[in-house]
């Protein structure tokens, strides 16, 4: 879809959720602003990086001036040594949406992490989330035993990801077991089926707006980033 800035906000209902994707250093963050400053808009980041408080160098966060003056949902919400799933992403995404609509304001996420976004377009697999039990639990075998036992279970428990998975995938390997011992069904069967995508939910109208530039305006436009960042400190 390709609207105005000035025109989008009068052709969107109440309803919407308006995705906007675009490259780095491709002037989405200036059009983010311009459609917040019609009024009708909230700021959701879509941006694996800034969800982390301190991590300003590098990330092309927002400044805190820029922040104050168009508040972002997801930037600086966990310390860089927590963990923050995709599926906590979505889940938070989902009640922010629920949110700005109640609010009166339309949903604008924006940001470069495409797998944020496959995710909330595509969907994920329902796996549960894991418990803060089973997971004290599972860490401490690893610990314990290392993750050559982990991975030696999981070919008794579930052969399908034991065959897809390298002995080595110590992130994988773990949240495999922990759903099974959480569930008792293997994660390769939750992850047969159906996908749930938020962008599916009937009463809601998402949008996809992408702003693609040409290729040799983008790379100087990158160059020029990186020189600010580098003259920045």
């Amino acid at each position: 879809m390709q609207h105005s800035s000035d025109s989008l906000p009068h052709k969107l209902t109440d309803n919407s959720v308006v995705c906007l994707m675009a490259p780095t250093a491709s002037g989405k963050t200036s059009l983010a602003y311009e459609l917040y400053d019609t009024g009708r808009f909230e700021l959701i980041s879509v941006d694996s990086a800034l969800i982390y408080r301190d991590m300003n160098i590098g990330t092309a966060k927002p400044t805190a001036i820029e922040l104050a003056r168009y508040p972002h949902h997801l930037v600086d919400i966990i310390d860089p040594m927590q963990s923050y799933s995709v599926a906590e992403f979505v889940s938070d995404v989902a009640r922010l949406i629920d949110e700005c609509h109640r609010n009166g304001k339309i949903p604008l996420l924006v940001g470069g992490t495409m797998m944020y976004y496959m995710a909330l377009l595509d969907g994920l697999s329902p796996v549960p989330d894991s418990d803060d039990s089973v997971r004290a639990r599972v860490e401490q075998w690893r610990r314990e035993e290392s993750i050559s036992a982990l991975y030696d279970y999981l070919g008794s428990i579930d052969p399908i990801s034991h065959e897809r998975l390298n002995a080595t995938d110590t992130q994988r390997i773990t949240r495999a077991v922990e759903v099974y011992l959480q569930t008792n069904i293997p994660i390769s069967d939750w992850q047969r089926k159906p996908k749930q995508a938020l962008a599916h939910n009937p009463n809601q109208q998402w949008h996809a707006l992408s702003v693609m530039p040409d290729r040799p305006w983008l790379h100087n436009r990158i160059e020029q980033r990186l020189d600010i960042m580098w003259n920045e400190g």
